[in-house]
């Protein structure tokens, strides 16, 4: 259910930043700190009372982003974020009232997949973007690829998250069947809390510039959607930094 324009920017951008929020007077500082440091995708989840109002105000107040609502696992939150017309959802899982209603809505969707049930039931309702959910703890990168290979024929692609860090995204960038990994490790709850916006911005521009690094050879798949270049950054080291 993601248009091709959304492919595009996620195939660009790569890293998608997975935000929780819980005082509303940081979601914007937060998103402006990652914004800073290159990143252009943002994930929030929706798991508080203010993610809602959250998400909105960071698509007012930085419309350069791309953000779209996480832990979408209510037909009623479906209809709320079509309504307002916010480009993407994600869940953890393969809800079919969620699905269904995101088909109905005209909601670009992702749904969680952990098992090869889970890609049919989101083939049923015209979900080809997957989340891969929990990523690390579930068999990691190695499983993916197991799993996905029946599929393979079908030019589905996938969204990694759950257990990803500084130190194993670039392993899963580097995969055909990858289309962007999404992460929290940049913007920890302390440092939100903290309100350490610098360290942030130094997070997500190291990930940033090492993503751009990394030599990513990607088949044509049959959606037609061309390999595009990514954002230029500062040239670093191919080695991710200790941070």
């Amino acid at each position: 259910m993601f248009d091709i324009e959304l492919q595009k920017i996620f195939q660009k951008n790569k890293i998608m930043a997975v935000m929780v929020i819980d005082n509303i007077k940081d979601a914007v500082p937060a998103a402006r700190a990652l914004a800073r440091g290159g990143i252009r995708l943002i994930e929030l989840a929706w798991r508080t009372d203010i993610s809602f109002e959250a998400l909105l105000a960071i698509r007012e107040n930085l419309p350069e982003l791309t953000i779209g609502a996480g832990t979408v696992i209510k037909p009623e939150q479906v209809r709320k974020l079509a309504q307002a017309k916010v480009r993407f959802g994600v869940s953890p899982g393969t809800n079919r009232q969620v699905l269904a209603t995101a088909k109905e809505c005209g909601l670009a969707f992702a749904p969680g997949i952990a098992t090869p049930s889970d890609i049919e039931t989101a083939l049923e309702f015209d979900c080809k973007i997957l989340k891969f959910f929990p990523a690390e703890p579930i068999g990691s990168l190695k499983y993916l690829k197991s799993m996905a290979a029946p599929y393979e024929h079908l030019g589905l692609k996938y969204i990694p998250l759950g257990g990803l860090n500084e130190n194993n995204f670039g392993e899963y960038l580097a995969d055909s069947n990858i289309l962007a990994i999404g992460g929290s490790w940049m913007l920890s709850p302390n440092l939100v809390k903290e309100h350490n916006w610098e360290t942030i911005t130094e997070k997500a521009r190291k990930c940033i510039n090492f993503a751009d690094k990394i030599n990513v050879r990607k088949n044509p798949n049959p959606s037609g959607i061309a390999e595009l270049p990514s954002i230029s950054h500062k040239p670093q080291n191919n080695t991710v930094p200790n941070y």
